[in-house]
């Protein structure tokens, strides 16, 4: 045993660092077994029994009895369901934070560790020189320096007391451990360098806020996507494929918020410090950015920022959530209900650890009664309630990140016409297994950082970038800086203890002010039968010769950041009359109606509306919403792009009786996406086809698929070339990442395309073989569907009854480090799956597709819960895998079955119902 703990055998406890139940033995010993067997036929029977017994076993938690820690005042009992779901409870805050630390590093050290690597910038450290660019990035982003700055200046007393406590826990399940005793993830690194996990401190889990506001950082690659589309499209065409969000078809979030003095102050009097109106021009900006070389300067910014691994999400891109909440007055329970499912890339183990803390009593020594979600290696909880609120988060995908464009000028840069000197500090990377990279990281006195400085390619074509008159002599080149609200010291950690013992609005208001990045909406239930929504966050405001939609020039100061947006400026409601409030990364607010511009890039509202829209015909029907209809919306499959083509899709005439036979798949087809579904499969794959002959074959190889090679015009630094000359391009970017995805900005774009029938994007040559060219919609059409019919024939076979949507679209659950890197065997052992899927791209079942790149599932809602204000203990939640981090341990991934069918698990609160699900107990002694 380490040093500093002792183990107590009793009735259910067993001595070492795994105990369990004598009714588990033969359960896990069974799985002991298969690994045993498994191992000795791919790696040999020596190697797969030392696997099998030395570590698997051995890195497993003790979950009974008793353990000793040094540096409690008093025991702490952890309770774990049957899912291997841990409730804690103490007498002190320092104890249940302390707890929390330990047990989330029995069950979860391993993706902890990797975690503060990745935002430290020192995966070199554990996965050697593979990892060395990335490590570059990150240093020079600098997410630990930040959050060191937080802890040191910015975050209150009892924070920080709070990330000591929880620390002190992680290390104290550390103590006397190597790396084969904490999970097998170490095991395997072992055979390749000597790597040893170092104690845990509190920044570690302060810099994970900045990774989630990393992957939430709104619309940075779109700011990038319409830089690069100027190579291939003009002014009008990329407007064509940014349009108007639709305010009167899908209604924002706040409706009858409280930002009307704003609004009106500004109408009157103009707008307040450092505001902007609702719309912006992007001035000479635009023109800046044209030219061939500066277009492979941002696709070489894309490529680095896509190899950065990902936190919570999909690199940004297509991230998305649902949540609402509903009053009283329409519920069966006569009190507010709250649903949350934020969508996030898939993971295993997943993002999401669930658990409860509970003071025994609380009092000014022991203030915290919550449970919800939260992230291993995280203090607190993020997401779910405590006795007398509930809260749930969307990204508000609100623009806090800009790109400058910086005239290089020897070892400074050109700014209001004169020379400034970089800041500049150095950074080593250690790397295992081999030698250790001093970089230099420059960074303007503004602090934003020069990412181009990352990518020697970034920085040759720098020097050749071509841009508009109105800027200055290139001299050296350009380089690309990046301004973006989490790069400045904040207060984000103060508001996750701050929400989790808030008892009302106003305590929930004023925590959610806390939460300065990512800005996220924040939906509010209470039991004494009230609801709400905030927006906070540190928002910047610009200048009227900017709106953020793309890069700007540095050298000019009109350009830089006016100011921040105010918090009691921010939009809010309050109880509604409508009695419901619904957030899926749609607008907040209608941009006639408030002064400042909050993005240019929301998300186009199609989920929303669907959210809504069932809301209102339950109200209308029954009156009154249950627990589980709240369940099954979200489950809602249903595919609003497919109610707007399929009439005209069947309306086509065509030839060839084996597309017929799959166009009358449609006929009847409730445009539900279930998994078992064959007019699902057709129809997606229509939809597929269309948005590669209208839009994808037509841009830029920087946007298109890796691979995907086509014959295009000529360009120059000007644009296309006006003469015959065609040249083959291929795609360079990750298929989960291409374009067009088949969001519901594409949705948005086809929608206002239907009825131009003549429109340009409808014209593509001739196809493969003897397909016909088109020239209008419905020829274009025509031509998807033959595709559709032929693309699926070769995935699913000729026999249409074979077909279904979930054969298409398939889950893959992968460790994010050695399950994607690793030796086969290593996989095999590592990841699960697959699963077929039911839903699709923004729908409310929101398991997300790239079109561009296949029918794969790219992200998910990453867990569901449904919260009942009336009676806590009937509130229900499910992870997408489960609690332990540990492959073979039955928590892995033993609630991801419930999870693809749409089942909830209980979620216990109260003493007497935490005690009737309890499985396992551990008593942690002072």
């Amino acid at each position: 045993m380490p040093p500093n703990t002792t183990a107590t055998t009793g009735d259910a406890a067993t001595t070492g660092a795994t105990s369990v139940k004598s009714g588990r033995k033969k359960g896990r010993k069974a799985r002991l077994v298969v690994l045993v067997l498994v191992l000795a036929i791919i790696g040999g029977v020596a190697y797969g029994a030392y696997w099998s017994i030395s570590t698997v076993r051995a890195s497993f938690p003790q979950t009974t009895g008793s353990i000793t820690l040094q540096g409690l005042s008093g025991p702490v009992d952890v309770k774990r369901d049957g899912n291997g779901i841990p409730q804690i409870y103490a007498s002190s805050d320092e104890d249940l934070f302390m707890a929390q630390g330990f047990v989330q590093a029995q069950d979860r050290f391993y993706e902890m560790d990797v975690r503060r690597h990745m935002t430290s910038g020192r995966l070199s450290e554990m996965f050697g020189k593979g990892q060395v660019k990335n490590d570059e990035f990150l240093r020079t982003l600098g997410w630990d320096r930040i959050a060191r700055q937080e802890y040191d200046t910015k975050l209150s007393a009892s924070t920080k007391k709070y990330l000591d406590a929880y620390a002190k826990g992680v290390n104290a399940y550390l103590q006397g451990k190597d790396g084969e005793d904490i999970s097998l993830e170490y095991a395997a690194l072992g055979f390749t360098n000597d790597y040893k996990p170092q104690k845990w401190t509190p920044v570690d889990s302060v810099s994970w806020l900045k990774a989630m506001a990393w992957d939430l950082r709104g619309n940075m690659q779109d700011e990038i996507d319409r830089a690069l589309m100027t190579s291939r499209l003009g002014p009008q065409q990329i407007e064509d494929l940014y349009p108007e969000y639709p305010y009167s078809r899908n209604k924002p979030i706040v409706q009858e918020g409280q930002y009307s003095d704003v609004a009106k102050a500004f109408q009157q009097g103009g707008a307040t410090s450092g505001s902007q109106g609702a719309t912006g021009t992007t001035g000479s900006s635009t023109s800046a950015t044209a030219g061939s070389a500066l277009t492979s300067q941002l696709a070489g910014l894309y490529k680095v920022l896509d190899s950065v691994p990902t936190a919570v999400g999909v690199n940004g891109q297509g991230i998305g959530s649902n949540s609402w909440v509903v009053a009283g007055k329409y519920t069966i329970t006569g009190k507010p209900l709250l649903a949350n499912d934020p969508h996030l890339s898939a993971s295993l183990p997943s993002v999401w650890y669930q658990m409860g803390l509970h003071c025994r009593t609380v009092s000014s020594k022991c203030q915290y009664d919550v449970t919800g979600y939260t992230f291993a290696g995280m203090p607190g909880v993020i997401i779910g309630h405590n006795a007398d609120i509930a809260w749930g988060m969307t990204n508000s995908g609100v623009d806090v990140t800009d790109l400058y464009l910086e005239k290089l000028s020897g070892d400074g840069y050109l700014y209001d016409g004169k020379v400034r000197p970089f800041k500049s500090r150095e950074e080593t990377i250690k790397v295992a297994g081999g030698k250790s990279k001093t970089i230099v990281v420059r960074q303007t006195a503004d602090g934003m950082p020069l990412l181009s400085d990352r990518d020697d390619e970034l920085v040759q074509v720098g020097r050749k970038a071509a841009v508009n008159t109105a800027a200055p002599d290139r001299g050296d080149g350009y380089g690309i800086a990046l301004r973006w609200t989490a790069l400045d010291p904040g207060t984000s950690m103060d508001a996750v203890f701050a929400l989790d013992k808030a008892a009302g609005w106003n305590d929930f208001r004023s925590a959610a002010a806390l939460f300065d990045v990512p800005s996220q909406n924040l939906v509010y239930a209470s039991t004494d039968n009230h609801i709400g929504y905030t927006l906070p966050g540190r928002i910047p405001t610009r200048s009227s010769v900017d709106d953020g939609s793309i890069p700007a020039p540095g050298w000019d100061s009109k350009y830089r950041w006016t100011g921040f947006i105010k918090q009691d400026e921010l939009p809010y409601e309050y109880d509604p009359r409508r009695g419901y409030i619904v957030t899926a990364n749609q607008a907040v607010v209608d941009k006639d109606k408030y002064p400042y511009t909050l993005t240019t890039d929301w998300g186009y509202g199609a989920r929303s509306q669907r959210i809504t829209d069932l809301i209102e015909s339950k109200i209308k029907g029954t009156g009154k919403i249950s627990t589980d209809d709240m369940r099954q919306m979200q489950l809602d499959n249903s595919s609003e792009i497919a109610k707007l083509l399929v009439p005209r899709l069947l309306r086509i005439n065509l030839d060839d009786k084996n597309v017929r036979e799959a166009q009358k798949l449609l006929e009847g087809w409730d445009y539900t996406q279930d998994a078992d579904s064959a007019a699902a499969a057709y129809f997606n794959s229509v939809w597929r086809n269309i948005l590669k002959l209208a839009f994808g074959n037509k841009l830029p190889k920087e946007l298109r698929v890796k691979g995907q090679c086509l014959w295009v015009d000529k360009i120059d630094n000007t644009g296309p070339v006006d003469d015959d000359t065609k040249v083959r391009e291929c795609g360079q970017r990750d298929a989960d990442q291409a374009q067009p995805d088949g969001g519901d900005r594409w949705f948005e774009v086809v929608r206002t395309l239907m009825d131009k029938p003549n429109s340009d994007w409808w014209k593509t040559p001739a196809g493969v073989g003897d397909r016909n060219k088109a020239d209008n919609r419905d020829e274009l059409f025509r031509r998807a569907m033959i595709d559709a019919r032929w693309e699926l024939t070769a995935k699913l076979g000729k026999d249409i009854d074979t077909w279904s949507w979930g054969r298409l679209h398939r889950l893959f659950l992968k460790n994010q480090t050695l399950g994607t890197e690793g030796p086969g065997f290593l996989q095999y052992v590592l990841n699960r799956g697959p699963w077929k899927l039911s839903g699709g791209e923004a729908t409310v079942n929101a398991t997300g597709w790239n079109a561009a790149g296949g029918y794969g599932v790219v992200w998910v809602p990453s867990m569901r819960m449904v919260v009942n204000l009336k009676d806590l203990d009937k509130s229900k939640w499910i992870n997408l895998t489960g609690a332990s981090g540990h492959a073979y341990s039955a928590h892995y991934t033993d609630q991801t079955g419930k999870w693809v069918k749409g089942e909830l698990l209980p979620w216990s609160f109260s003493d007497k119902a935490v005690d009737a699900s309890t499985s396992d107990t551990l008593v942690l002694k002072p």
